[in-house]
């Protein structure tokens, strides 16, 4: 599975912003936003350019023109819709598919309530949005969804994800292309990642965590 950390040194510091306990909600959900971008710009690198000709002062000339028909952005709810805005910054054209999971805090296993995907998603690569990845669990369920729906390219981007995470979903969809921000160390015995972000839906809603 192709996994891409992302050390640029902005992204390590706006990463040192989020796991400080002392950064409030407007700011977190901000610098949220600010990561997605520079992570979507890591993971569309490999975009393919139309070329068409515009008029120019100088005259007519042909430039590249990027097609944002090749993608969907998938967020899975409810924390991948805080990291959605930033990656819309780069992608504002891209149709949004959902797909809703809750994870069983005593299982630790995702559970499925929501799904809209667009129609011709088997034509798109799907770029799975969603800020933590800590057992794999959300993610692996998300992208069988996908591929049940006949989508044969997906990328996903992470802020922060735990090796266990990687692990799992590479057993399971090793043709995913994976950018994170940080690879943590572990996941903690309540499936939390260390040293994480916390809770990151909870910090970018502001809602307590229980």
């Amino acid at each position: 599975m192709k996994t891409v950390e992302i050390r640029h040194p902005l992204v390590r510091h706006k990463l040192g912003i989020l796991r400080d306990t002392a950064t409030g909600t407007a700011l977190f959900r901000q610098v949220v936003g600010e990561i997605a971008t520079l992570l979507a710009y890591e993971a569309t690198a490999d975009l393919a350019l139309n070329d068409i000709v515009i008029d120019t002062w100088a005259g007519p000339l042909s430039v590249g023109r990027c097609d944002q028909a090749q993608i969907t952005l998938v967020p899975i709810l409810r924390a991948g819709l805080g990291f959605l805005p930033g990656v819309q910054v780069l992608l504002p054209s891209a149709p949004v598919s959902v797909i809703g999971l809750r994870r069983d805090e005593e299982t630790l296993q995702p559970q499925a309530y929501y799904q809209r995907l667009v129609h011709d998603i088997a034509g798109r690569t799907a770029l799975l949005i969603d800020p933590m990845l800590a057992t794999g669990g959300s993610a692996i369920a998300a992208i069988d969804t996908l591929k049940a729906a006949g989508c044969r390219r997906i990328k996903a981007i992470f802020l922060v994800a735990a090796p266990e995470g990687l692990r799992a979903l590479e057993a399971a969809h090793p043709d995913t292309e994976v950018f994170v921000a940080a690879i943590d160390s572990h996941l903690n015995a309540h499936g939390y990642i260390l040293p994480g972000l916390g809770d990151a839906g909870d910090r970018i809603f502001g809602t307590p965590s229980p």
